[in-house]
């Protein structure tokens, strides 16, 4: 017996934060990505440091009632918003706290009451920014003969989320770059004689290979066939890159089923393993 689709449940969810509301935005998403078929309307008050500005907030989350979820440091606005939200019999959660108090009391120290403090334009604001900068200078196999400043260089064929996984690095710090692999063309010398950076091999399975390829051609309104879409020559662009991958004793990390996130994530422990000085051969789970 077929199990009808369940119906999805959307709810409003009101993100409160007296700085950019980046980090409560990716909490929220990382907890309601828990649930099966629910679905948030997201409301974002960014840099909310005034009561004029709260008031405004707290108007509108009555206009839209739902769960409020706020980073609030100032404990006279914080304090307004709480008593808001308990007039408006709405649930308001300072999604910090627990981690906060537990480090707390575990480091013994005081909490800074900056606003914004995790936002300073300290070195590692610098180093992200200049790893973004190496990232788009060494994208698609641009500026090779540099590579040898990377922190890891990402190869495979076309549309194995190469650039948006060195996009990724970037905004940890990691100075990325990558390489294509095209069929008839030889890759740049330089990659294999790198002694710095980690040369990483990038593959996915020929099916989704085919089918991320035929949406991108969709998307440029390319209706001819070719090669770059035709199964057995996928497939063999995929052997080939991977026996490349083997013959140079580089990791490789299979994409078909992780999202750019898991594969940053991949790429960063074996950053973190080479700095062990642990063997980064083969396939990486």
């Amino acid at each position: 017996m077929t199990t009808a689709p369940r119906i999805a449940t959307y709810f409003h969810v009101h993100l409160v934060s007296d700085s950019t509301g980046e980090t409560l935005n990716a909490m929220a998403k990382a907890v309601v990505a828990r649930f099966d078929a629910v679905l948030p309307i997201e409301h974002i008050y960014a840099l909310v440091r005034s009561p004029r500005q709260l008031f405004r907030v707290l108007k509108e989350i009555e206009a839209a009632p739902g769960v409020v979820l706020h980073t609030i440091v100032d404990k006279d606005l914080r304090a307004g918003l709480e008593q808001g939200c308990r007039d408006l019999e709405m649930p308001c959660i300072a999604a910090l706290d627990p981690l906060v108090s537990s480090l707390a009391r575990y480091l013994g120290a005081s909490l800074s009451t900056r606003v914004g403090a995790q936002h300073n334009l300290d070195a590692d604001y610098f180093q992200r920014i200049d790893a973004l900068d190496y990232a788009m200078a060494h994208d698609d196999g641009q500026q090779t003969p540099n590579l040898e400043t990377a922190d890891v260089v990402l190869v495979g064929v076309s549309r194995t989320s190469k650039t948006p996984t060195c996009i990724y690095l970037a905004q940890r710090g990691i100075r990325a770059a990558n390489v294509p692999l095209v069929p008839g063309a030889e890759p740049p010398p330089q990659l294999f004689n790198l002694t710095r950076p980690i040369v990483v091999g990038l593959t996915v399975s020929p099916d989704r290979l085919v089918s991320i390829r035929r949406n991108r051609l969709l998307n440029l309104n390319e209706q001819r066939e070719s090669t770059y879409i035709e199964q057995d020559s996928v497939r063999e662009e995929i052997i080939r890159a991977r026996r490349m991958f083997e013959r140079n004793g580089w990791p490789i990390i299979d994409v078909t089923r992780r999202s750019i996130e898991e594969t940053a994530a991949a790429v960063v422990n074996l950053l973190n393993a080479a700095r062990q000085g642990q063997d980064l051969v083969g396939p990486v789970s």
